[in-house]
């Protein structure tokens, strides 16, 4: 089937938003008097989202009501921080106008909350050009499981095999598949040290946002 559109998870696929994670992280420890960590050390995490990052900033036990302090900071520190530093991959603006260009729609499929995700892309001009976003507030299950998939077809009016889903992590790949859409996971992303995108079973992997035009030429011919 013909390709029809292009749907990306948002951190660490479509955009880079560690640099707002780690400004968060960092001024938290500030505040309490704590050098800085290492910014790979959150940067590695952000796909296991607030609860991950905090752990990795912080030697706190996870169960403790220290940690679920510095989680809702976290989240309300993001809030007001989260559209800052973040920015497109290098060759996304490219490969979104070339998307464009090919009459493709394109969207975004996230677990990020709508309260984040929503404001990230009005600030990057993205949000006119998106054809959908699908967060965990539009859903009763998240990725890996289908249901945004299949929402976020659902809405731009498509069959899901007629549908590329790009992502950097296992449960893009799963969610993806199990919609019926094809899959591509990318190796630029927030990959965690020891996680191997080749082992994932998507339809292809790529290193750069621009690989992915070869991807969509070979679908875009196919029938």
């Amino acid at each position: 089937m013909r390709l029809r559109a292009v749907l990306f998870d948002m951190d660490g696929t479509l955009l880079d938003t560690a640099p707002d994670f780690i400004a968060v992280a960092q001024a938290m420890r500030m505040a309490r008097g704590l050098e800085p960590v290492a910014d790979k050390q959150i940067r590695d995490v952000v796909s296991g989202g607030a609860r991950a990052m905090v752990l990795a900033a912080f030697d706190v036990d996870p169960m403790s009501d220290e940690f679920e302090t510095l989680r809702l900071e976290f989240l309300e520190r993001y809030q007001e921080h989260c559209a800052i530093a973040s920015h497109l991959y290098d060759g996304m603006e490219q490969l979104l106008a070339d998307i464009e260009q090919a009459n493709l729609l394109w969207g975004v499929v996230t677990n990020k909350p709508l309260r984040f995700a929503e404001p990230i892309m009005q600030q990057l001009n993205l949000a006119a050009r998106s054809a959908v976003l699908i967060c965990p507030d539009h859903v009763s299950k998240s990725k890996p499981d289908p249901e945004p998939m299949v929402l976020a077809c659902s809405k731009l009016g498509l069959d899901p095999a007629s549908v590329l889903f790009v992502g950097d992590d296992l449960r893009d790949i799963e969610s993806g598949r199990a919609a019926g859409s094809k899959t591509a996971a990318v190796r630029y992303g927030y990959i965690h040290p020891e996680d191997n995108p080749d082992h994932w079973g998507a339809d292809v992997v790529v290193d750069h946002p621009l690989e992915l035009r070869a991807v969509l030429d070979r679908a875009l011919c196919s029938c």
